[in-house]
C-alpha cells in the first residue's frame, strides 16, 4: 500500500477534512485526519493496519509487543499487533502521565513497537515512549499518518504509511484565509480534565 492508497482510504471514509481545525497540540490547521471515521470500518482498518504491520516488520524485524497511547491509537495498535502476531497493550493517563496499567507487563527480552494513529508534533508519541522506557527492548515506532512531513522528533525511529506535510500554525500566526474560517476542535486531548 503506497501513500496515495492510504490517503484514498481516508478520503473514501470521509476522514480527510478541510476547514479550520484546532489540533490536539493546540496548533491550527486547514487539514484534519478524522481517523475514527476510518476505524469504524473494520475492513478498511484491517487493510491499513496489515500494511502498517508489514512496513514495521520490514523496518524492525520481529516484534513481540505493540504499545499504543490511549484512547485514539488503541484500535490501530491492536489491529497492527494482530497482523504481527504480537501482544497488544496501551498506556493511559494517570495523574496526567501515560502509564502501563491494567496488569500490562513487558518482559525484558520482548521487542516492543509503539504504534500511533496520526503524528503531528509527536508529543503523544514521546509521552508513550517515555512510559514504556525500561520495559522490554524498544525497536521503534509506527503510525498510519505522519502529518509533520517527517519533521516530528519522537525520540525513536518512526515509520509511517503516509507522510504528509500538512500545514499547522500557532493561534497567533494564522494565515488570513484560515483565520476567516470558524475553528473546530475535533480531537480528544483535554476533554477529560
Amino acid at each position: 500500500m503506497n501513500q496515495s492508497d492510504v490517503l484514498d482510504e481516508f478520503r473514501a471514509a470521509g476522514a480527510l477534512l478541510e476547514g479550520h481545525f484546532i489540533l490536539s497540540s493546540g496548533l491550527h490547521s486547514p487539514v484534519f485526519f478524522q481517523k475514527n471515521a476510518v476505524f469504524m470500518d473494520p475492513v478498511r482498518t484491517e487493510r491499513l493496519c496489515r500494511a502498517l504491520a508489514e512496513k514495521a516488520r520490514n523496518a524492525f524485524g520481529k516484534i513481540d509487543v505493540v504499545v499504543s497511547p490511549a484512547v485514539g491509537a488503541i484500535i490501530p495498535g491492536y489491529e497492527t499487533a494482530r497482523h504481527l502476531g504480537a501482544k497488544a497493550m496501551f498506556v493511559e493517563r494517570e495523574n496526567g502521565a501515560f502509564q502501563l496499567r491494567r496488569g500490562f507487563s513487558i518482559e525484558a527480552h520482548e521487542r516492543v513497537l509503539m504504534v500511533e494513529d496520526v503524528v503531528t508534533t509527536g508529543l503523544s508519541s514521546r509521552e508513550c515512549l517515555d512510559a514504556i522506557g525500561g520495559h522490554g527492548i524498544l525497536v521503534g515506532a509506527a503510525c498510519l499518518i505522519d502529518r509533520s512531513g517527517g519533521k516530528a522528533d519522537i525520540g525513536a525511529q518512526l515509520v509511517s504509511l503516509a507522510q504528509v506535510n500538512a500545514p499547522s500554525y500557532p493561534a497567533d500566526q494564522l494565515p488570513p484565509d484560515l483565520a476567516a474560517l470558524p475553528a473546530i476542535k475535533p480531537g480528544s486531548r483535554g476533554l477529560a480534565a
